[in-house]
């Protein structure tokens, strides 16, 4: 493999010393005396810079994740899996995929893809909800990381004709990531997509999600009742489940039971009892509900109403006393009762129980390290005066692109929401129809902005661009 030193990774981690440029070398108090003479005497003089051990760790994970994926098709001898990346193998497939894994984690990538074709397999990472290349790999040194792969996640090596799911623990330094892979047999090999959990990262609280202040406040008066139904739509991946947990850690105190049931359990929060469903053993969604129900909850957040059986319960629950909390997947807040009467669900149950449904997007935030200002266009300025009654900006904010973003312009990714509220007006409405249109003209006349209203503002206020609310939202 090339890389950008001669002395072998393992060689470099156990010994403390990394190169730092041209005839420079970092080094720690951990560093031995001998290994430096040594080299002295093989390379020369050079230069030595002391770092502490934690900002070595730092270094040498930005060395790994450099180091030329481009490898040569040679034999790589497998070594056992060390859940630490920054202490892995010199063997070349080892060094490849740990060097895939540590880029992926360094620049915060949800999901490593590996797709296979004719001459090539192709690497993407996906950042901020978008998928980008990152690397190619030849095709006949694939089939040796596919195997890497399998062995490390406990999947079967010799099963390339059906798919299989298996998980990864690994540590960075002091970080923890989870991730769970899938493989799926293809024309040209097996595609390999491993989804990403950093377990040390921070669960979002409630005022960093991205609320406007009137839906803040609104939607913080709501799940602080102590009873009732609380709904968040949208589609896979548009960060519903980070806004439930944002709104338990919110509520939580001491004094309050909370139990949760849901698939996957993403994140563990301290203080609150989750259960991971389980179909295989019977665990359903419905299943788990029924248990925790019996184990004197006072909030219960289910990951997703699926069918009439979980929707019985959850609306059943909310009206004896429990505050409930789950997801559904529609368009907006007003065709979820659409949603729910289609299961089965009587529509006087809804109105009695449904206190608001919360809509949901993500969209991608301007890179702060590249951002600048712009006139806006005249269709920019017409789609603007079209949506909101406020006065036009002088100007616009979108990021040039940069090292920093990957060229994209754009880094990390907040909310846009539509928030309806459910009072005594809407139960009446909601109970003699459950008409899309119906609903969404009286919630809209009752002051709830549309998803691309709210995507409108934030890009008005430079947080997001137009053309990102316009690909994501449009009326």
């Amino acid at each position: 493999m090339k890389s950008k030193s001669l002395l072998p990774v393992e060689f470099m981690r156990r010994n403390f010393i990394l190169p730092s440029g041209d005839r420079k070398f970092y080094i720690t108090l951990k560093t031995p005396f001998y290994v430096l003479e040594d080299l002295r005497f093989s390379l020369g003089d050079f230069e030595t810079e002391f770092v502490d051990e934690e900002v070595f760790n730092e270094k040498m994970e930005e060395f790994l994740s450099s180091i030329d994926s481009r490898i040569e098709e040679e034999e790589g001898i497998e070594t056992p899996f060390s859940e630490d990346l920054l202490s892995g193998s010199d063997a070349p497939i080892i060094q490849l995929l740990n060097s895939i894994f540590i880029k992926a984690i360094r620049v915060n990538a949800s999901d490593i893809h590996f797709e296979p074709y004719e001459r090539e397999i192709v690497v993407k990472f996906r950042l901020d909800g978008i998928l980008h290349e990152i690397t190619k790999i030849p095709s006949g040194t694939y089939q040796k990381v596919v195997s890497r792969i399998k062995v490390i996640s406990r999947l079967n090596v010799a099963e390339k004709r059906l798919p299989q799911d298996g998980r990864i623990g690994v540590r960075i330094g002091n970080k923890q990531v989870d991730m769970r892979v899938s493989t799926l047999p293809t024309v040209f090999g097996e595609r390999v997509v491993v989804r990403l959990l950093d377990k040390s990262h921070k669960v979002l609280t409630l005022e960093e999600l991205g609320f406007s202040g009137r839906d803040y406040e609104i939607f913080k008066s709501i799940i602080t009742k102590p009873h009732g139904l609380i709904l968040v739509t949208g589609p896979t991946g548009s960060g519903k489940s980070t806004t439930l947990y944002a709104a338990l850690r919110k509520i939580w105190v001491p004094g309050i039971n909370i139990l949760t049931v849901e698939d996957p359990v993403e994140y563990q929060i301290e203080g609150i009892n989750q259960v991971q469903v389980n179909p295989k053993i019977g665990l359903t969604f419905a299943a788990g509900l029924r248990s925790i129900l019996r184990q004197d909850p006072d909030v219960v957040m289910i990951g997703e109403i699926r069918d009439l059986e979980t929707a019985e319960i959850a609306v059943r629950a909310s009206m004896t006393g429990h505050l409930v909390l789950s997801t559904l997947h529609t368009n907006d807040a007003p065709s979820s009762i659409a949603r729910i009467t289609d299961m089965g669900i009587e529509p006087f149950l809804i109105a009695s129980s449904l206190e608001c449904v919360l809509a949901q997007r993500l969209v991608r935030r301007i890179c702060s390290k590249c951002a600048y200002k712009y006139k806006p266009s005249e269709q920019e300025r017409e789609i603007i005066c079209r949506y909101l009654d406020d006065a036009v900006p002088e100007y616009l904010v979108k990021g040039k692109g940069c090292e920093s973003c990957l060229g994209t312009g754009y880094s990390g990714r907040i909310g846009i929401y539509q928030l309806m509220r459910v009072d005594e007006e809407m139960r009446g409405v909601i109970s003699k129809t459950s008409d899309t249109e119906v609903i969404r003209n009286v919630a809209i006349e009752k002051g709830m902005k549309t998803l691309f209203q709210d995507g409108l503002e934030k890009a008005i206020l430079g947080i997001t661009t137009l053309e990102e609310v316009l690909q994501v939202s449009r009326e």
